[in-house]
């Protein structure tokens, strides 16, 4: 199926995927009709890229949708939840609660005080404190691996494989790579104001039921943005595969195309669809790095080769299910008196009446995030998602006094990071009459060598050879920073960005100066 577009005959950009990245830069360019002839080419039946929607039985699991790769975000998501508003969708708040480990030498969380977060509230202070030293001491120490970091400050094994190591992995969603990520990136998560979730606790590590946006159906806000973007005269052709780069040059840029998918090789009489070359004046590589890679080929220029032949990536498997005595196996889901600390203050013994609920109402502590160490390799981990308590849909009508899902009928995600640790997986012990899907994804590894060689030097093969690239690959693996870059891409070509917010343009400008080179003049 392709989107039509009645554009004017101008600049021809050609963008290649049509996920957050390359909509857009689409969007940003469709400002724009007298001076760019927009055409997004994207291989799969759908725009959205990883951004996928389930549909479910309402009367199994209390909702027919759930979103599958993209799910929520926090408030700094300032031009994604731009975009879902351009198109009548809201993001909700909700209050993360999050459940680290399994039994009471293991577990803590957010929700309420643990013998865990107790027993290193010493580290946590002085975490606290070496996360300040690192944002003093400049690219050095920014990009030194968080295990090296977590030696060099003599934090214990306990503390790193318990608290740092399963924190940062869900919240910086870098999974089994977070011991060779940089430092720099924790101490962002927490102190800078373009990138931080939340600020530091230097008492409980995590602030107590921070705020979280989850999204509405990603599936349909995809369709009615492409929908949007082709009445501004974009073409989005879906089911159309550029298998090769012809030509880059001064002139512009050749590429062949081909019907992607097998059910679309030949047409309703049968007739096979040949490759076609296509002409372009400009060329953005909205798609993951190794793809881009790949895809310049021998075209590829010494820069490109070294830039991109810095990427790696990894697969990784999640299935979707209900299958809750796995979960209950593996976690603590419930609100148990053997899991708590003694309360020290007023405030603690609220958070406990909270997560216990009082007579007759439903307890509080509803995790929506797990994670679980192997036991044969302690520093690496099984994520694992309740989809149920986090997606806003799955929410019962409190005020209609609808009363919430039973924890059987629950929909779960069960994240197995890492196809050359399945030798570690527990995939095969998730009941397969409860699943509803399995999916592979393809996954940037956020390893401190590619801070050192790839999100530097980026901005010295954008724009070469009427090629531009864009993706979350190029600096951190999250929606808002896939939409920062396509629009940044746009703003090279000659599109203006729009300055709708203080803290959005101030990201804008500090990716359009790392992965272009240039100020932002706006």
């Amino acid at each position: 199926m392709d989107f039509a577009s009645q554009s004017a005959n101008r600049q021809r950009v050609l963008i290649i995927g049509a996920g957050a990245a390359g909509m857009s830069c689409a969007a940003t360019l469709a400002e724009h009709p007298n001076k760019f002839d927009v055409t997004i080419m994207e291989r799969a039946s759908a725009p959205g890229g990883v951004a996928t929607s389930l549909s479910l039985d309402r009367h199994l699991y209390g909702a027919d949708w759930m979103n599958n790769g993209v799910q929520g975000g926090p408030s700094l998501f300032r031009h994604t939840f731009k975009y879902l508003r351009d198109y009548g969708f809201e993001p909700k708040e909700m209050k993360l609660q999050f459940s680290f480990g399994k039994g009471k030498e293991d577990f803590w969380t957010n929700v309420f005080p643990t013998a865990l977060v107790e027993k290193h509230a010493d580290e946590i202070r002085r975490f606290g404190r070496a996360l300040d030293i690192i944002g003093k001491g400049g690219i050095a120490l920014w990009i030194l691996p968080v295990k090296l970091f977590l030696g060099f400050f003599r934090f214990s094994k306990e503390f790193r494989y318990k608290m740092v190591i399963p924190l940062a992995s869900i919240v910086l969603g870098t999974g089994n790579q977070t011991e060779d990520v940089p430092c720099g990136l924790l101490q962002q998560l927490f102190y800078d104001p373009g990138m931080k979730v939340w600020d530091y606790d230097p008492v409980s590590f995590v602030p107590n039921l921070p705020s979280m946006f989850t999204f509405p159906n990603m599936r349909l806000f995809y369709r009615d943005w492409a929908i949007g973007l082709c009445s501004k005269g974009v073409t989005i052709r879906l089911n159309t595969e550029v298998i090769r780069i012809i030509r880059r040059d001064r002139d512009g840029i050749a590429v062949e195309t081909t019907q992607a998918n097998s059910d679309a090789q030949s047409d309703s009489l049968g007739r096979s669809h040949s490759n076609v070359t296509e002409g372009f004046d400009k060329l953005v590589l909205c798609i993951p790095g190794d793809g881009a890679s790949l895809l310049l080929g021998k075209l590829a220029t010494w820069k490109e080769k070294f830039v991109l032949g810095g990427i790696k990536m990894f697969n990784r498997l999640t299935i979707t299910h209900s299958d809750s005595a796995y979960i209950r196996e593996l976690y603590e889901t419930r609100f148990q008196e053997e899991l708590c600390a003694k309360p020290r203050t007023k405030e603690q013994e609220d958070q406990i009446a909270f997560a216990k609920g009082a007579a007759g109402e439903q307890p509080g502590f509803r995790p929506m995030y797990y994670t679980r160490a192997y036991p044969e390799k302690k520093n690496k981990m099984e994520p694992g998602f309740d989809c149920s308590n986090f997606q806003y849909q799955f929410q019962p009508d409190i005020k209609s006094g609808q009363a919430a899902l039973p924890f059987d009928h629950h929909v779960f995600q069960s994240h197995f990071l890492d196809d050359k640790l399945k030798h570690l997986w527990g995939a095969n012990k998730i009941d397969e009459s409860t699943i509803l899907e399995r999916k592979w994804w393809h996954q940037l590894s956020h390893r401190w060598q590619h801070y050192v060689r790839v999100a530097p030097a980026i901005r010295f093969i954008n724009g070469n050879k009427n090629t531009y690239f864009a993706g979350s690959w190029t600096f951190l693996d999250i929606h808002e920073l896939a939409c920062i870059s396509g629009i940044a891409a746009a703003y090279r070509l000659g599109a203006e960005y729009e300055n709708f917010d203080d803290l959005a343009a101030a990201n804008f400008a500090k990716y359009l100066k790392n992965a272009h080179g240039i100020k932002f003049g706006g």
